[in-house]
């Protein structure tokens, strides 16, 4: 299933998704280099980061769930 969906997806979706995942990794990576690096700025400027990717995760949970409510009434 999930596999069909992923082909047939909505381009909304696959850029959520894709956008969530690189903001979520960009956010870790900084956060790694700041807590290495002991600088303090960095480590919390990555949190908000984090944070816009988690929210872009649940956009794309919210898109998914509505395509699939709609493909399940036809």
């Amino acid at each position: 299933m999930l596999n069909e969906f992923w082909a047939t997806a909505s381009t909304t979706y696959k850029v959520l998704v894709f956008s969530a995942m690189g903001l979520i990794a960009l956010g870790i990576i900084l956060n790694v280099v700041g807590n290495t690096s002991q600088n303090q700025g960095l480590a919390i400027a990555s949190l908000p980061i984090i944070g816009l990717g988690l929210v872009l995760h649940i956009a794309g949970l919210v898109v998914r769930g509505q395509a699939i409510r709609k493909n399940l009434k036809r």
